[in-house]
């Protein structure tokens, strides 16, 4: 039998073994899944354990069964290119024929003292559940800073206001405007609705130190009961420590099969890797269905054509009853794009649960 590990069941892995498995799998082939957890949780909706609107149960997918599958669960430690070993925690190595690395990604602190140690994460399901508890413990009135005004960000503190409206919430960004990587016009919709639902946005925040209960604007502290981390992420350090060709944000880089070039058994998916994409569910689902075809090509002896990859667009939620999104090039506001993405979780649990 040919091993084939998969690390890693997030959106990247998931839609890595759904092709796989639904296209006539070598009968040789053993796929072996490698997670910390049980299920995959819906990490695009973590901004909503997190501020207490959805429940962890909500946020899981069972993964699929499959004879010719094998699950195993633990935290990777490193891995061995040139010998084809997975290093775990707590249990034995795992030796490979092929390798998908589907880790995702981890808190990128751009070498800020204290925050890592004082600020909260929503990068993991662990960390996310921690961080509800500490939302949840908040005082009324009290006061929750969320650095960085990306998607993560303004949807953790639209879903904060609606499950806690008794409390003070902040974003901190460094830029001009929340959401900048959307046009002005989102951006415009989005601060009037916060202004509209009294929360704070401070622009052109440069953090420079925190400490417990205070985030530093340069020699300005400002004072906080929590302080949730969404400014920018990074391959985990399993990933970063691979000593492989790698991109300015450290992510690999790869050949047009999605290859690492110099060990073509090994592929990597989603936020590790170099892609044209931004990092995000929908593109790791996307480049990993491209994979799952390459390797039945390669399996059938065929050279594999490579499709095209695109992308359907960004969809974002403020709170159950607005949203905002670009599709292609056209910006959506208000209720139909709350509605979409809705419908795309409900698809995506449907196509993976």
């Amino acid at each position: 039998m040919r091993k084939f590990v998969i690390l890693g069941g997030g959106y990247g892995g998931l839609a890595m073994i759904q092709g796989l498995i639904s296209s006539h799998l070598p009968p040789d082939i053993e796929l072996v899944l490698v997670d910390r957890m049980p299920f995959q949780g819906i990490k695009t909706e973590y901004y909503a354990l997190a501020a207490g609107t959805a429940s962890d149960f909500d946020l899981r997918i069972q993964f699929p069964n499959h004879n010719q599958l094998t699950k195993r669960y633990g935290e990777v430690t490193s891995i061995d290119l040139e010998n084809k070993m997975i290093h775990m925690e707590q249990d034995e190595p795992i030796e490979y024929d092929y390798l998908v690395i589907a880790l995702g990604c981890t808190d990128r602190y751009h070498g800020i003292p204290g925050a890592e140690q004082f600020t909260n994460s929503i990068q993991t399901f662990s960390s996310t559940r921690q961080t509800y508890q500490r939302l949840n413990d908040v005082k009324p009135y009290g006061q929750v800073h969320i650095v960085g005004g990306g998607l993560s960000g303004v949807e953790t503190a639209a879903e904060l206001r609606e499950s806690r409206p008794d409390l003070n919430i902040t974003i901190l960004d460094r830029g001009s405007r929340v959401l900048s990587a959307f046009p002005s016009t989102v951006s415009a919709y989005v601060e009037q609705w916060f202004r509209d639902h009294d929360v704070n946005t401070r622009s052109h925040i440069s953090v420079s130190h925190v400490e417990d209960g205070v985030v530093y604007n340069g020699d300005e502290p400002i004072h906080t009961d929590v302080i949730v981390w969404t400014a920018g992420i990074q391959p985990v350090k399993v990933v970063q420590d691979l000593n492989v060709p790698k991109d300015p944000g450290g992510r690999v880089l790869l050949n047009s099969y999605s290859q690492i070039p110099d060990h073509p058994e090994v592929y990597v998916v989603g936020d590790c890797a170099s892609i044209p994409f931004a990092p995000s569910a929908q593109a790791a689902g996307a480049q990993a269905e491209q994979v799952a075809e390459i390797l039945h090509a390669l399996w059938r002896g065929d050279t594999p054509k490579l499709h095209k990859i695109r992308l359907k667009g960004t969809l974002g939620s403020l709170g159950s009853k607005a949203g905002f999104g670009l599709m292609g090039k056209t910006s959506v506001k208000g209720r139909v794009p709350r509605l979409l993405k809705s419908g795309v979780l409900w698809l995506s649990r449907r196509h993976f649960g």
